[in-house]
């Protein structure tokens, strides 16, 4: 439905003839360059180790921001590497290793995480597991595992930050989802379920939080050269890029910016959406 304006083009083009400035016009101007830098911000990137997690914390120390790393009970190793990668870029991190699917184990870190960074301006949701299966060979402990991991975790983990940021005034919350969750696929029933589920709560969440400064968004990657794809049959890989118009896989750094715009300044009218970067496979 178009809305019409209750300016016309005759009192703009006089005020122009007069050079007399625009300010009373009801036409709205961004008043200043909006900005992308993190700088002064502190970011939390659950499964920020590997893959796209880590492009994520990468990208946002990059632009200035300090990170916290979470990472998996056995990944501390790696975890630490980013760590280091983000000190040479100027900027704090520390890896905190857990269990997100275990509710205990994330109330003690994000203390711990919430301590050591005096707040949390950025919250991002990634991490995830897989347990693919056709429906009818899936049990229940693939059900739970996944749901408990990809979508549990994202709603134990957000309540313990997003209520100071409301405070504060200022937050972002990005949510990980993926392509999967918008169209489904074969043997991820679990998969596929958890990341719409989260679709879901992305946008609740944005309708509750918005008033009090904190915008809620997610981010739906397509196929991305991850350690997820490693054991995907070379047949299977072919018919994903045959279906993907741009005739490649993603690359973790195209979602780390993408995470990166809608963290930033620039992205605070934006709230309640998925961005797909998915190559145009789905649109």
């Amino acid at each position: 439905m178009a809305i019409a304006l209750p300016i016309s083009s005759s009192s703009v083009s006089e005020q122009l003839a007069s050079n007399e400035p625009l300010s009373s016009s009801p036409i709205s101007r961004v008043s200043e360059i909006p900005s992308f830098s993190m700088l002064g911000k502190k970011v939390f990137v659950t499964g920020g180790s590997r893959g796209i997690g880590r492009a994520c914390a990468l990208t946002l120390a990059a632009a200035g921001a300090d990170v916290a790393i979470g990472a998996s009970p056995s990944g501390n190793a790696v975890a630490e590497g980013v760590c280091a990668e983000i000190a040479e870029l100027g900027r704090k991190a520390q890896a905190y290793c857990f269990d997100v699917g275990v509710q205990r184990d994330v109330t003690s870190m994000c203390g711990r995480v919430n301590d050591d960074f005096d707040g949390i301006d950025v919250l991002v949701n990634n991490a995830g597991v897989t347990r693919d299966r056709s429906f009818r060979k899936m049990d229940r402990g693939a059900w739970d595992e996944v749901i408990n991991t990809n979508l549990n975790s994202v709603f134990d983990i957000t309540r313990l930050f997003i209520d100071a940021m409301a405070l504060r005034g200022w937050g972002r919350v990005i949510n990980i989802s993926s392509i999967v969750g918008r169209i489904g696929n074969f043997g991820q029933a679990n998969y596929a379920a958890a990341k719409a589920g989260l679709i879901g709560l992305t946008k609740s969440l944005a309708r509750e939080y918005a008033s009090k400064g904190v915008t809620v968004n997610a981010i739906a990657p397509g196929f991305v050269k991850t350690r997820m794809l490693e054991a995907v049959p070379e047949k299977v890989l072919k018919s994903v890029l045959d279906l993907t118009p741009v005739g490649r896989l993603g690359d973790p750094m195209e979602i780390g910016a993408s995470v990166l715009y809608l963290a930033s300044p620039a992205a605070g009218f934006i709230t309640g959406h998925v961005l797909d970067v998915n190559g145009g496979m789905a649109m």
